[in-house]
């Protein structure tokens, strides 16, 4: 959704009336919201450190996307809708899984090998995490596991799910989730409130998912896209940080 900011100078007095939203989209509430304006300030007082005496505000205004081509207007209505949170997303996701499958792309022309599951792990924080795995046709020895760190703007669920297949292909295991606030996993869409919770909530799950039977005396390998792959460094350096622990300890002794 493309975002424009303008200014727009305010009158200097308080103003009772009520005015219609900017943006094009509906607010959930209520159609229309009171305005409240900063109150005059007395201009023979001190100035107060790092104020202004500009009277403005910044407004956000919204621009709808332009219609899916060769969609209907049944799942351009599903699209359409705010996605700020997990179920308007799973929504989304549900109403577009057969689109996805037959877009004109390798990636989705590839036969998936092997199984797929999906499945919600809820973390310490309380959120419902996204979970999906790829695994080998049964009775084909796994050589390890991969697990996967999206983009920020992206999911696990998508453009992943071709690579996903080319790995398990090569015999090993994939095993992805949907970072907090983005494609099917709970939170604010694309909102990271601190780097260091969202990459504890990787170093959380898959350690968790480390733990599977299947997995048990397989090498595991964190591989990170993008955003991902920043978040990916701290589980690498936590590990590095343990192990030198534990090899101080032993020269120690």
């Amino acid at each position: 959704m493309d975002l424009s900011f303008t200014l727009r100078f305010r009158p200097p007095y308080p103003s009772l009336s009520r005015r219609k939203l900017d943006s094009p989209i509906i607010h959930p509430l209520k159609r229309f919201l009171p305005t409240f304006y900063r109150p005059e300030t007395n201009p023979n007082a001190k100035p107060f450190p790092m104020s202004s005496r500009t009277r403005h505000s910044t407004v956000v205004t919204a621009k709808l996307n332009k219609p899916i081509d060769d969609v209907s207007e049944e799942l351009n209505l599903i699209a359409s809708q705010n996605l700020d949170h997990a179920p308007a997303r799973r929504r989304v996701r549900s109403a577009f899984i057969q689109v996805q499958q037959q877009l004109d792309h390798p990636l989705f022309k590839m036969t998936p090998p092997g199984k797929t599951y999906e499945w919600y792990e809820r973390n310490s924080r309380g959120l419902e995490i996204f979970c999906k795995r790829w695994i080998p046709e049964p009775g084909v020895r796994m050589k390890g596991a991969v697990f996967f760190s999206h983009g920020y703007g992206d999911t696990c669920t998508f453009f992943f799910e071709g690579i996903a297949k080319r790995i398990v292909a090569s015999g090993y295991g994939v095993y992805a989730l949907d970072h907090p606030g983005f494609g099917l996993s709970e939170g604010l869409h694309g909102y990271i409130p601190s780097f260091d919770e969202l990459a504890d909530n990787v170093i959380e799950l898959f350690t968790k998912i480390k733990g599977r039977p299947e997995l048990r005396g397989l090498p595991c390998f964190l591989l990170g896209q993008s955003m991902g792959g920043a978040v990916a460094l701290k589980p690498l350096c936590v590990e590095l940080q343990r192990m030198f622990s534990l090899q101080h300890q032993f020269l120690r002794h």
